[in-house]
């Protein structure tokens, strides 16, 4: 794993930048995903299924999974994978635990002249969750899109998946939409899926929101669809950024950086440090536990690409740097991590001390492992329940407080030159308008 320093460290930056691939590959997925868009537009389920049988499965056992199945699969997953289900019930409680807290309240502001103003926060009425269902299944993506979802009292939680090659769904997801209380599942994916979601088919309806992770066909097709529908964010392939002084354990953060190096091979992992005795070793720790991953191709072509020791002089530069960045995930392995807390704004997800690994935050803890990602999160914040409400406000408002309101309000109207803006209020108080 190279180790750079300061005059390296901007040509470093431009490759992360660059992680999504060349403008004339994105343009030639675009068009690909627009033509998708517009087939499926047409041609409803129809398409969608046409498409699934194209990249997914010569035919599909089912379309949308019936509720028996379902059922079938849970129970099984009960009585032969009892420690894996046990571990999903665990992280639930976790992740319930922690996104019970996010929920709020609408308010009304009531004062003395009779004006009542307030908000109103509504749960939406229905979503739609894109899992990946291929080679990549996550049940524990399930848990972190559907459980806010839930949380925010959402009462129609649509899931559409991919079939694996036999035709059927991929167990695992069943068994956790299950577990979340989801039973409208349907055997698609990719572009089609979303836009079948977006638009509404005969048999997949319409939704007001899609989350979840997906290719780059899925994040374009909703990137492209955004305004038919509202979405969770624009993701772009995992990260991690590492601050460590020369107190870490170089094998701790090696065995980090590899957590995410071996999602894909346009992950990204990089060592903070100001030790230079800390970036030897966690080098050479890298190599040594790298050779003995099944996913090592995958993970040492992510560390090629976009992985690096960083030396800086001093933690007050490392801390600059990770600013900068506004990394996915960044751990801090330090003395007194605590500390770091209010010194870190732009991150998605903050993971403090030796014994908070990354995976912890991405299976069990309880807060959300879907993050913002490719700086994004200097303005973006992790799911949370809020991304499945909608707030709308009301106002009340007298006779007498709008008299005295008027003045203002007419002043402010005429100033733009909207007349009939000032002459709505004008005739309430004087009795006709300026005609």
């Amino acid at each position: 794993m190279r180790i750079i320093t300061e005059g390296a460290v901007n040509a470093f930056l431009s490759d992360l930048e660059e992680r999504g691939g060349s403008a004339s590959d994105g343009f030639a997925a675009e068009r690909a995903v627009r033509a998708i868009i517009n087939d499926v537009k047409e041609g409803g389920d129809e398409a969608v299924k046409n498409y699934t049988m194209r990249f997914d499965c010569d035919v599909p056992v089912y379309y949308r999974v019936p509720e028996v199945e379902l059922i079938r699969t849970f129970r099984n997953y009960e009585e032969d994978h009892q420690d894996f289900m046990a571990a999903l019930k665990r992280c639930r409680e976790n992740i319930v635990k922690f996104h019970t807290a996010q929920k709020r309240e609408g308010y009304t502001i009531a004062e003395k002249n009779g004006v009542v103003t307030g908000q109103r926060i509504r749960p939406l009425a229905t979503v739609g969750l894109y899992v990946p269902g291929g080679t990549a299944a996550y049940p524990s993506s399930v848990l972190m899109n559907a459980i806010p979802a839930k949380i925010a009292g959402v009462q129609r939680i649509v899931i559409c998946t991919p079939p694996r090659k036999d035709g059927t769904a991929n167990p695992d997801i069943l068994a956790a939409a299950k577990l979340c209380g989801i039973t409208e599942i349907y055997l698609c994916g990719g572009a089609q899926a979303i836009t079948a979601m977006a638009y509404g088919t005969k048999e997949i309806p319409k939704v007001d929101k899609i989350v979840g992770p997906g290719n780059l066909y899925v994040t374009l097709a909703k990137k492209l669809l955004f305004g038919v529908i509202d979405i969770d964010m624009i993701a772009g392939p995992s990260e991690i950024l590492i601050l460590a002084d020369k107190s870490a354990n170089p094998a701790y953060i090696a065995a980090d950086l590899l957590s995410q190096a071996e999602h894909d091979v346009l992950a990204s992992a990089v060592l903070v440090t100001d030790s230079p005795q800390l970036a030897e070793a966690t080098a050479a720790e890298v190599g040594r536990q790298l050779a003995a991953l099944p996913r090592r191709e995958i993970a040492q072509a992510a560390l090629e690409q976009y992985g690096a020791i960083m030396l800086v002089p001093t933690m007050d530069a490392a801390l600059a740097l990770a600013e900068q960045i506004a990394p996915e995930h960044c751990e801090v392995l330090c003395e007194n991590p605590l500390e770091y807390i209010g010194k870190l704004d732009n991150v998605g997800s903050l993971f403090l001390g030796e014994y908070s690994p990354e995976p912890l935050g991405d299976y069990f803890a309880g807060p959300n492992h879907v993050l913002p990602t490719n700086g994004t999160a200097r303005f973006f914040s992790p799911l949370n329940v809020d991304n499945f409400v909608k707030k709308s406000s009301y106002i009340y408002y007298t006779q007498s407080a709008l008299k005295e309101a008027a003045e203002s309000i007419i002043n402010i109207a005429e100033r733009e030159e909207f007349e009939a803006h000032a002459n709505a209020v004008r005739i309430r108080v004087t009795g006709e308008a300026n005609v």
